[in-house]
């Protein structure tokens, strides 16, 4: 790896997840490389629009040239251009919001977002980052990954959003055994409080999981007796055409490797 590249990378990671601005001093220590090598670098990222620097505090923040990135990515994500019809008819049949996501390291980045079709005000949630381990669309794309991903993952942090995130490794073993053998993943109230989803792998012409897609909505609806094997059908109808629109083939495919 470049050494630099990988630094400013770093420098960006942090400063995503710091959520404010952060100064030479700051980021310096948190990496631990000097001043002057942190200050060049930033003055670099500004130049290309990946962070900007307050002119008050002198810190730095994300810039917008990021955002350019980030619809790029989204605008040539072949997995995002082909659910948008798909993940609009299941809202529609399943009268709930529809999210497709991938896996990117222990989190789950939503790439697309369907709105519930009846509902009050919602809020777009196209580019949400979220464990794993208290998502739907996570243990559906990690029950059908590589076993080995799956090692990794059960052994790496495992996230606590709410009272109810599952963090026990042999209980989310036993969950994606579940999800293997039914086709679908559930998440009850383990992302937010009242809510819940249910999610199904998504699989590309190679047989390898691409993403996953899933209804979200509050718990009441989704998880009541009546209308939770009706909402795994669609779902998992819904991931099989999917698939087969990203050239998967026809059975039903089961993890590789």
């Amino acid at each position: 790896m470049i050494q630099s590249v990988q630094r400013a990378v770093q420098v960006l990671r942090l400063l995503a997840a710091e959520g404010s601005r952060l100064g030479v001093t700051e980021l310096s220590e948190r990496l631990g490389v000097a001043k002057p090598t942190v200050h060049a670098m930033l003055r670099t990222l500004e130049a290309e629009g990946l962070v900007v620097q307050d002119r008050e505090s002198s810190k730095y923040g994300l810039g917008p040239g990021l955002l350019h990135l980030g619809n790029a990515y989204l605008d040539g994500h072949e997995l995002r251009a082909r659910s948008m019809t798909w993940a609009d008819a299941l809202a529609t049949r399943a009268n709930e919001a529809v999210w497709v996501g991938v896996l990117t390291g222990d989190h789950v980045l939503v790439v697309h977002h369907a709105f519930r079709p009846e509902g009050a005000v919602q809020i777009l949630e196209v580019g949400a980052s979220i464990p794993w381990n208290t998502s739907a669309l996570g243990k559906a794309m990690v029950a059908f990954g590589p076993e080995a991903e799956e090692k990794r993952l059960l052994e790496g942090r495992l996230a606590v959003l709410t009272g109810r995130s599952v963090t026990s490794p042999d209980r989310l073993a036993e969950q994606l055994e579940e999800a293997r053998q039914s086709g679908y993943a559930i998440e009850d109230q383990e992302s937010a409080i009242g809510d819940a989803s249910i999610a199904a792998p998504v699989f590309d012409r190679s047989g390898q999981v691409a993403g996953a897609i899933g209804v979200v909505g509050p718990v009441e609806r989704l998880l009541a007796e009546d209308r939770r094997a009706e909402l795994a059908v669609a779902v998992r109808e819904t991931a099989r055409n999917l698939s087969r629109d990203l050239g998967a083939g026809r059975g039903y495919p089961r993890r590789v490797g």
